[in-house]
């Protein structure tokens, strides 16, 4: 889109404008159209946004902790929780090792088992917390120390978790940027049939502009602009309403996981706001290609 074209656009001329109803289902399907996509497009890219955030803060998390669960009689518990900290406390790759306190065990089984759980007389494992340097550890050398030393000790890296969770958060996040062009082509398809129809509606009017010296390209130039600030306004009407609607979500809560995080953060307000100009170039080009393409058709 030129400069000029953007200037014809905003100016417009009142004698070709009356060639385009101003009024009608045409206009109303185009607001309509324009701000429904809108308001979906607003969720579509927040869904985007927030998996692709998820996915980061899963992997990085995941990938820098680890655990260690040790089953032994109650007689050798503190004996091989000492064995396993000495391999891990010594092992290349592992920033720091501690052992899970019964008040931590306990928040641990909270969820499913209730607050009042009585850890010290139950024969739970001791849970060891490993956390890895930036470089991480051999992991499956770490398990034959392990293994050597503290027979009763497994070596969890968080692998098998981790995986399934990226990859879903990975295809969520696919999904929101297939919605947003699934989006993008339903505008086009409406706009061209809106477009089509006021063309096919105003027929005699664009023979009696024709007789007069009128070219396709004057009265294409009508259709388009009329279209364009019909998806424009629409399409930001939408826009505000989808990000109303985001503002009134429940804020990010850890309780709460994904659902409660689903919204933009920072700079992510900003995004949305690139959807209005974005429905007007796609009606732009659609109403254009569609207006010269009917025109040709009318004799």
């Amino acid at each position: 889109m030129r400069l000029s074209e953007i200037v014809t656009i905003l100016k417009g001329d009142p004698r070709a404008d009356r060639a385009v109803p101003p009024t009608g289902y045409t206009a109303r399907l185009t607001l309509l159209t324009a701000a429904a996509m809108a308001f979906l497009g607003v969720f579509a890219l927040a869904l985007s946004l927030a998996t692709g955030r998820l996915a980061d803060r899963w992997s990085s998390e995941l990938a820098q902790s680890s655990t260690v669960r040790i089953s032994a009689p109650a007689d050798q518990m503190a004996a091989q929780t000492e064995a396993a900290l000495r391999v891990l406390r010594s092992t290349s790759g592992v920033a720091s090792a501690r052992p899970l306190d019964a008040a931590e065990q306990l928040a641990l089984l909270a969820p499913w088992f209730g607050p009042d759980l009585p850890v010290e007389t139950l024969p739970i494992p001791q849970l060891i917390e490993v956390i890895e340097t930036r470089d991480g550890y051999d992991a499956e050398g770490l398990r034959l120390r392990l293994k050597a030393e503290t027979p009763g000790a497994v070596l969890d890296d968080h692998t098998r978790w981790r995986r399934p969770l990226i990859e879903a958060a990975g295809r969520l996040n696919a999904l929101g940027l297939f919605s947003l062009l699934l989006i993008g082509a339903v505008v086009v398809a409406m706009i061209t049939l809106a477009a089509n129809a006021a063309l096919s509606a105003n027929a005699q009017v664009i023979r009696v502009l024709r007789l007069v010296g009128a070219r396709d390209a004057y009265i294409a130039r009508a259709f388009v602009r009329r279209f364009t600030l019909r998806a424009l306004s629409g399409a930001a009407f939408g826009t505000v309403l989808g990000m109303i609607a985001m503002a009134l979500l429940p804020r990010a809560d850890p309780a709460g996981g994904f659902l409660t995080g689903l919204g933009f953060q920072g700079a992510g307000w900003l995004l949305p706001l690139f959807i209005p100009p974005l429905a007007a170039v796609i009606a732009f080009w659609s109403t254009r290609l569609a207006a010269l393409r009917a025109l040709k058709e009318i004799t």
